[in-house]
């Protein structure tokens, strides 16, 4: 019995936090919807101490919004909050791969193309959560190497503000970013090529920028 252990703490509290921050993000629990901390903490089958200190998390990334004594719920969707978040965390992509373009490896490119295949049959397809996902993946590859932890611990804390507005976007019949823009980063980040990468990192950044628009 001595390899089973007691789960940390901060684990079930993360489990918590990734579990309701997706489930607003997919759109499960809409927009103005009041949240409540024993009727999530059942569905997790979780305590509510850690569903009390996920929610906290998540008013502090702008996810849900808190009056003591009365109600939490999720926050609305406010085109200006993730324009915001978008030019921050295109600025901070812009810097990571100015630092990563040089360090990346021949693994590092592979795991960009084949997370740009996933993404152009998850778009193909119309997986959307497939496609944001593979997204994320392609473009955590240069924020890993890049070994910003500040960054990552930002870019990690709003984007789910804009995938929010992005998945509601594809939902009502937009499209999801090209697959071409990721090819064009990927053969630039193989080039060696900085200043290219960083002007294709502007152009995707600025595109979600106009779509809060």
């Amino acid at each position: 019995m001595e390899a089973i252990r007691p789960v940390p703490r901060t684990l079930l509290r993360d489990r918590a936090y990734a579990a309701i921050r997706d489930a607003i993000v997919a759109g499960e629990i809409e927009p103005g919807a009041v949240v409540r901390d024993a009727d999530l903490a059942e569905r997790l089958g979780l305590s509510r101490a850690p569903v009390r200190e996920a929610f906290s998390r998540l008013v502090d990334d702008g996810l849900l919004e808190s009056k003591p004594q009365s109600y939490t719920r999720v926050t609305p969707l406010v085109t200006a909050d993730v324009r915001d978040a978008a030019a921050v965390v295109g600025a901070l992509h812009e810097l990571v791969t100015r630092v990563a373009v040089p360090r990346l490896g021949v693994a590092d490119i592979t795991a960009m193309r084949a997370a740009n295949e996933r993404f152009a049959a998850a778009v193909g397809s119309g997986d959307v959560d497939g496609a944001l996902r593979a997204d994320d993946e392609l473009h955590d590859v240069l924020v890993r190497v890049s070994g910003n932890r500040a960054a990552a611990a930002t870019v990690a804390r709003y984007t789910p503000l804009i995938r929010r507005l992005e998945r509601r976007r594809f939902g009502e019949g937009g499209s999801c970013r090209s697959a071409g823009l990721h090819e064009r980063l990927i053969e630039a980040c193989a080039a060696g090529d900085t200043a290219a990468a960083l002007l294709v990192t502007a152009e995707i950044w600025r595109g979600l920028e106009e779509l809060a628009d």
